[in-house]
């Protein structure tokens, strides 16, 4: 561990989403007909972290086949997202082959998603006091921001990238400390995670409570001191609100080792990244 080292942790699916749905007006659709909008996104996603961060480490996770611990717990979990675009689909395994032609680890743990395997990694890092940048577009994981870990918002659109350390995260929520991103999202809910929350408390009234108690436990623990329809609605949800805190939380103890030797970046194979491009006639790729 070098005192320079800077660990990059991409979140595959959330950014292969987001390249997808920015091409959705004009997609990239090669001669054969493929859909390559995903491919295209990502890979240029992933070139601008390696050229503008020079990360001397990186990781990427995907979510594993099958459930995660949430969907076990929860059948609703992420459930009302429409099934997978089929053009994602059929992009994920050229995706991973040209993430090991850049000889990149693909980081994937049965039963745990991205964000939990990140959360994990993010957090070893972090008590080796390695500087740490989780790449994701997904709020939730303001949570595990710290002194040495921070969020690496990807360029979107006219948006540049942003990067996000506690300040910033403190103040996009409203709140004292970051970890309180968790009772936020547990009180007004996160659709995207089919998340419940509170029904009726939406962004700003969780902001308020949370300003006030501090913690989901606090205010639940002070219900007497609400007034009028929210303590009715905080009342009548208790148990609902524990346990969207318990699925907004992101787990930091996934049965992963942070190995950042296998973690050092490397030079990429050109001739297979070459190979993969020109069949997906990518040619500002391939003249790069």
């Amino acid at each position: 561990m070098e005192p320079n080292d800077k660990l990059i942790l991409l979140d595959a699916y959330a950014l292969i989403y987001r390249a997808y749905y920015a091409f959705i007006k004009n997609p990239r659709i090669n001669s054969k007909g493929f859909n390559t909008s995903a491919i295209l996104g990502f890979v240029n996603t992933l070139e601008e972290v390696l050229k503008n961060q020079a990360p001397t480490h990186i990781g990427i996770a995907f979510d594993p086949a099958g459930p995660t611990f949430r969907h076990e717990i929860y059948e609703k979990y992420k459930a009302q997202r429409e099934e997978t675009p089929e053009a994602i689909r059929l992009s994920i395994p050229i995706i991973k082959e040209i993430i090991s032609a850049y000889n990149i680890p693909i980081l994937e743990v049965a039963g745990y998603e991205a964000d939990d395997v990140i959360g994990t990694l993010a957090t070893k890092a972090s008590l080796k006091s390695i500087e740490t940048y989780m790449m994701t577009p997904d709020k939730d994981y303001g949570q595990l921001v710290n002194d040495n870990v921070f969020i690496y918002k990807p360029k979107y659109g006219d948006k540049e990238f942003e990067i996000m350390g506690i300040e910033a995260v403190k103040a996009k929520f409203n709140i004292e400390s970051p970890t309180q991103v968790i009772d936020i999202l547990g009180l007004m809910g996160d659709a995207s995670d089919n998340i419940p929350g509170c029904p009726g408390v939406g962004e700003k009234t969780a902001q308020k409570l949370i300003s006030e108690f501090g913690s989901i436990e606090n205010l639940l623990e002070n219900t007497e001191k609400l007034k009028g329809a929210v303590k009715t609605k905080i009342e009548a949800n208790k148990e609902l609100i524990v346990f969207s805190k318990f699925l907004a939380t992101i787990k930091t103890d996934v049965p992963i080792e942070l190995d950042m030797d296998s973690l050092k970046r490397q030079e990429p194979d050109e001739n297979k990244l070459r190979t993969i491009f020109e069949e997906m006639e990518f040619r500002t790729l391939i003249e790069r």
